[in-house]
């Protein structure tokens, strides 16, 4: 019986995980050939970063979350291609109040400019909580794969956001990614999303 070599299987496990997200292959080994669908499974819908086919996304920090977004507008400009309207902070220096840019975030995508949009503070907390607060917009602060992929699968979330102490860069990388390529489940989940909408105005 042949030998298991360790270092190949782990090769082949990481070409698989960058498969699955998009990512592209590192430059130190060949792309893998991906193994045939089996007969059984239904083709995969191509996902779809906005529902109305634009891909302009508004990100906004504060102070605390200025050194990440500038890692994530060169990010979603140069890799993912996306249009990105930068609402501020523009200084990690100057102390600024968090809700004022994720307000402005969330109004950018409530009113349709942008599809989707990236908050990021110290936690993230403060940032989600202000960007609710915007009728339209469905803030969701996210720190793992699970999270970013529930976000958008069952609560269509519009707007991302990211702790820049809780999550280092390439994880806050690895999970913008997932929220603008995942697409929303609907089904059942669109009811319970129609449910949340309709709190805004106390129906």
């Amino acid at each position: 019986m042949r030998d298991v070599n360790e270092s190949e299987v782990r090769r082949l496990v990481r070409e698989a995980v960058d498969r699955a997200l998009g990512a592209p292959s590192a430059p130190d080994r060949p792309p893998a050939v991906p193994a045939p669908p089996a007969a059984s499974a239904p083709p995969a819908a191509p996902a779809r970063p906005a529902p109305s086919g634009e891909r302009r996304v508004a990100i906004g920090s504060d102070h605390g979350g200025y050194e990440l977004k500038m890692v994530l507008v060169r990010f979603l400009r140069d890799e993912m291609g996306w249009d990105v309207h930068d609402v501020g902070t523009h200084s990690a220096v100057d102390a600024v109040d968090y809700p004022d840019f994720a307000a402005a975030v969330a109004r950018e995508v409530a009113s349709g400019r942008a599809a989707r949009g990236i908050v990021v503070d110290a936690a993230g907390i403060g940032s989600t909580m202000a960007a609710n607060k915007v009728p339209g917009a469905r803030c969701a602060l996210v720190h793992d794969d699970a999270t970013a992929l529930n976000c958008r699968e069952h609560n269509d979330a519009n707007v991302l956001a990211l702790g820049a102490r809780v999550v280092n860069r390439g994880l806050a990388i690895r999970l913008t990614r997932l929220f603008l390529v995942t697409p929303f489940g609907g089904g059942r989940h669109a009811r319970r999303v129609q449910k949340i909408m309709a709190l805004e105005g106390g129906r």
